[in-house]
């Protein structure tokens, strides 16, 4: 099980400095949707510069020209590009192969399907690496999370690692490692707490307990 550190409301250079505090304890470095809408993949450039040996995920949330924009982020130093399970299969298909000749990897969000059993399994057997149950910012904020989708996920997946994210925290930790998930993405629950290092620290320890 690891843990990935998604980054969201920051620019460049903070986003540098928050994964200097917590770099010790975190599998992967995502940068998130809004940065790549505020500063392009150039922020994703910058971070695998700065963090080289660190993997690096570009939330690009691709739906349409998968394989072209599989390769822009690929050339701009990502390890793994997400891609949205809503797309067409086509797409998810070109991500996949472009993914595959750049040596890279694909995670599918399924935030927004509605018949999540039934499209994990069709996104399953095309070939991506990751499938990520994710609660969205806006859905969180009626309260909502991505436990009761983690457990659905499990049961359909046969061959992709299946990730979680959406509002887990510390205090909500032990309930999504409880599911198994292979990636557990933590956001806020890192980077709105005073002390980022000793949360990270903390999360990483109970993921290694299991």
């Amino acid at each position: 099980m690891k843990l990935q550190l998604a980054l969201d409301l920051v620019d460049i250079q903070g986003a540098i400095e928050v994964v200097k505090q917590v770099e010790s304890y975190v599998d992967v470095v995502e940068i998130g949707t809004p940065i790549v809408i505020n500063e392009g993949l150039h922020a994703v450039k910058a971070l695998k510069e700065a963090f080289p040996n660190m993997t690096v995920l570009a939330d690009l949330k691709i739906m349409d020209a998968g394989g072209y924009e599989v390769m822009k982020a690929s050339e701009a130093g990502a390890d793994i590009v997400t891609i949205l399970g809503v797309a067409e299969d086509a797409s998810i298909t070109g991500a996949v192969e472009e993914a595959k000749k750049q040596g890279k990897q694909i995670l599918v969000d399924m935030i927004a399907v509605k018949n999540l059993a039934e499209r994990a399994a069709q996104v399953d057997a095309l070939g991506v690496d990751y499938i990520c149950v994710h609660t969205g910012y806006d859905l969180q904020a009626e309260g909502q999370n991505s436990f009761e989708d983690l457990r659905t996920l499990k049961s359909v997946v046969k061959n992709a690692k299946v990730a979680v994210a959406g509002g887990i925290k510390l205090s909500t930790l032990p309930e999504v490692i409880a599911a198994g998930p292979d990636l557990v993405i933590v956001g806020g629950g890192i980077t709105g707490q005073a002390d980022m290092r000793a949360v990270a620290s903390e999360m990483q320890q109970l993921i290694k307990q299991g």
